[in-house]
């Protein structure tokens, strides 16, 4: 019997310490998904200024005349 609730707390043990790595992993999990969430706002700013630098760019060019003007 004794043998039978050791077996029982090594269970418990090793279930306690379960729910706490998943508890860690999920905390872990939220933390890196805002962090993805941040850079791809972050991505979509610098594309969406990449690309009206390239526009002013080439209004900029349209208007230069040619060199042998």
């Amino acid at each position: 019997m004794e043998e039978l609730a050791e077996r029982i707390n090594s269970l418990e043990s090793q279930l306690a310490f379960q729910d706490d790595t998943i508890q860690a992993l999920n905390e872990m999990l939220v933390k890196q998904q805002q962090l993805i969430d941040l850079l791809e706002r972050k991505v979509q700013l610098l594309v969406k200024g990449h690309n009206e630098l390239l526009e002013r760019c080439g209004e900029i060019e349209d208007n230069i005349p040619p060199p042998h003007y």
